[in-house]
């Protein structure tokens, strides 16, 4: 009977390496690094105006990925939010939050919740996330006017408020 039970062991991780292999095939991984160019998207704003690689050229930009119930986003987003009360008259910066997998409703919750006015973008799905990253949230990332990102930033350990203000000013040469 042990012999019986470790050969089923056996198939059984067996077929969940072929299938593993077979996933890690069609699997791409993508994360964006400093230096690296914004790819092309674009979103709709919980304003109803569009945000763009196009819109970025010739701003300095913070990109920031996020979903509401990630614990590393509820921590980042009250930061990104001090960052953008510091440079919103500024109109050189622009700033852009954008979900991963969550509906406008959960979102606005959020905000109302936390008194936040971050313009964000509701995205249903991965399609623009996975045009910069393939795993782990918070991703922000700020990017100088020649759309070539100055720095990358995740959940190990998120970005403070220094940081981020440090960044944007050196990408303003001030």
């Amino acid at each position: 009977m042990g012999i019986f039970i470790k050969g089923i062991i056996i198939s059984l991780c067996c077929l969940c390496q072929f299938s593993c292999i077979h996933d890690d095939e069609s699997y791409e991984y993508v994360d964006l690094k400093p230096g690296d160019i914004v790819p092309n998207f674009s979103v709709v704003m919980n304003n109803g105006e569009l945000f763009s690689t196009s819109s970025l050229k010739g701003n300095v930009s913070l990109i920031v990925f996020f979903h509401t119930e990630c614990p590393d986003c509820r921590e980042e987003l009250p930061v990104i939010q001090r960052v953008y009360n510091r440079f919103k008259d500024k109109k050189t910066v622009e700033v852009c939050c954008i979900s991963r997998e969550e509906t406008a409703s959960d979102i606005e919750a959020f905000w109302q919740e936390n008194a936040l006015t971050l313009p964000y973008s509701a995205q249903p799905d991965r399609t623009v996330y996975s045009l910069f990253s393939t795993e782990r949230i918070p991703r922000v990332y700020v990017v100088k006017p020649d759309l070539k990102i100055y720095s990358a930033y995740s959940d190990s350990p998120v970005a403070s408020y220094e940081e981020l203000v440090a960044d944007v000013l050196k990408c303003l040469g001030e």
